[in-house]
């Protein structure tokens, strides 16, 4: 039997001293490079891709007789692909059959899995990059990066967090207590690491495997069975991995159940169903606050961890880079058509305009210039398509054109059929602008002052949830005042970003994901508390011979 633990060993300790040093690390190149995977791996990857369409996704050993599947590509083509459909109770009988074994493994055959499952999921990064520009939209460089290598990170992230928790405290330890004249009192104490229980992951159709692989691979490395839930719109990505991981953990000795695939289709989704099933005791969850709100009424049984629904809002008090900031925005707006939960959307402007390295310029002038760098971003096709990418969701094209009635408009966007993002003036105030807006839409909002707007955007972040924040200013001292304001509504800021480093961007192994310190979401990848609780410590003591 392979010793996974020890063939990535040096990988876990180099991920573990990144989690404490937060510096720059990573394992898996996010280059899509033949000279980095291979020569032949790009056209490998898109033949694999090609050789699953319109066939029988074959998951070995998994439960289900049935077979659904109904993705249509948002770049054209129908995928064809039909996945092993099980029934609830088919997947939490299998997955408690799975349990025993998986939590009486030791804690270095569980990780050691983990981190070969994801070696063998980074070599399929074309792959998987493929199956992800083909359920989310987004374009290839994109799908492969945020698909592949940097959900990789976050899965390994996850891992060497839960490895560290997993090890803080010795396993067994000889425990003596001094009586005076008396013989010592002696036991001999273990703790067994006991997991909470069946984990059910449910994905999301923009991001399956950044935003899945954290819980699922937490879960997993802690001894809890996983129930992956895809988003009907998005299922091979996740299917995907699903057979890797269950090819892995047979090698290692171990059920290949402790990871299933939950399949259903669009009105006929089986979520509600598995999230309140008494056996379910881990709920990850990326999506709406509509339905964040459903599980924390309906699924009590289980601990949620969960990013949700958020307005992220940029200020613009001053800048030192007029051009470079109003280019960085350009295409932090752009980026894959603002279906990113790290896109910002409000953008907050003094109504009497900013200092610029280019002079005063008022805020309709600074709001023309952010317009215009949108433009020139896009103004090529193929780079727009490359940027953009496709829409996810019909409903999110629709709510874009009706909220082109709701505002003045700066920029038509997809509204007259173009690339990029809707960009709309409203009112400081307006409700439309108080709520997540998911797509390529932008506010520009103008207000009294800067201070003022940092207190409305912080506002915002506190009251509805944020995950991003930025801010253009060249006041040290109001700067200052920011910083102070967005970490007391638990966003993160960032600060007078230009060239090639973009809020939207979140950082494995550095930027911690969502504070959980916000209505945006109550966990963050991935922190102590994100691993800790999937799993507890039982003690068992005894006299020690004399």
């Amino acid at each position: 039997m392979p010793d996974f633990f020890d063939l990535h060993r040096p990988t876990l300790q180099s991920a573990v001293r990144a989690l404490a040093s937060r510096e720059y690390w990573t394992p898996y190149p996010e280059v899509p490079s033949g000279k980095i995977y291979g020569e032949t791996a790009r056209a490998e990857g898109e033949a694999a891709f090609a050789a699953l369409l319109g066939a029988d996704f074959e998951l070995p050993g998994h439960p289900g007789q049935g077979r659904l599947g109904a993705e249509l590509s948002p770049h054209g083509p129908v995928l064809g692909i039909r996945y092993p459909a099980a029934t609830p109770d088919e997947l939490i009988a299998a997955a408690q059959a799975a349990a025993p074994a998986l939590a009486a493994a030791t804690p270095e055959t569980r990780v050691g899995a983990c981190l070969e499952a994801l070696a063998r999921l980074n070599r399929d990064s074309f792959l998987i990059g493929n199956a992800t520009m083909h359920t989310t939209g987004q374009a290839f460089a994109m799908a492969f990066q945020a698909g592949g290598p940097h959900a990789q990170d976050r899965g390994l992230e996850a891992v060497a967090a839960a490895w560290a928790e997993m090890t803080r405290f010795a396993p067994t330890a000889r425990w003596e207590k001094p009586q005076g004249k008396a013989a010592p009192i002696v036991l001999h104490k273990t703790w067994t690491l006991r997991p909470a229980g069946i984990a059910l992951t449910i994905g999301c159709n923009t991001f399956p495997t950044w935003n899945s692989y954290p819980g699922l691979f937490a879960s997993l490395a802690t001894g809890n069975p996983v129930i992956v839930k895809p988003h009907p719109r998005a299922i091979l990505p996740l299917a995907l991995t699903v057979r890797i991981l269950r090819q892995v953990l047979a090698e290692a000795g171990l059920p290949a159940d402790a990871v299933l695939l939950a399949v259903d289709e669009p009105g006929a989704e089986v979520t509600r169903e598995l999230a309140t099933r008494p056996e379910v005791r881990l709920i990850d969850y990326t999506g709406s606050s509509a339905f964040g709100d459903w599980l924390r009424d309906n699924a009590r049984q289980a601990q949620l961890f969960t990013e949700e629904t958020g307005v992220n809002s940029v200020v613009i008090a001053a800048t030192p880079d007029l051009d470079g900031m109003c280019a960085n925005l350009a295409f932090a707006l752009s980026l894959y058509s603002g279906q990113m939960c790290t896109s910002p959307q409000n953008i907050y402007i003094p109504a009497g305009g900013i200092e610029t390295d280019k002079g005063h310029r008022s805020a309709d002038e600074v709001a023309a210039a952010l317009v215009a760098a949108i433009d020139a971003l896009l103004s090529d096709p193929a780079r727009a398509a490359g940027i953009c990418g496709a829409i996810a969701n019909p409903a999110t094209a629709d709510r874009a054109r009706t909220m082109a009635q709701r505002g003045r408009v700066l920029r038509a966007g997809v509204t007259a059929g173009e690339a990029g993002p809707l960009v709309l003036a409203v009112k400081a105030g307006d409700a439309v602008a108080a709520q997540e807006c998911f797509g390529p839409v932008a506010f520009v909002i103008a207000t009294p002052d800067a201070d003022s707007a940092i207190r409305q955007a912080a506002d915002l972040a506190a009251t509805r949830g944020a995950i991003t924040a930025a801010l253009y200013d060249t006041d040290d001292a109001r700067i200052a005042r920011a910083e102070a304001a967005f970490a007391a509504a638990g966003v993160n800021l960032s600060v007078n970003l230009t060239g090639n480093i973009y809020v939207n961007q979140s950082a494995a192994f550095s930027d911690f994901h969502v504070t959980g310190a916000n209505p945006a979401g109550n966990a963050s990848l991935t922190d102590t508390a994100f691993v800790a609780t999937r799993f507890r410590r039982v003690m068992s003591r005894r006299l020690a011979a004399a």
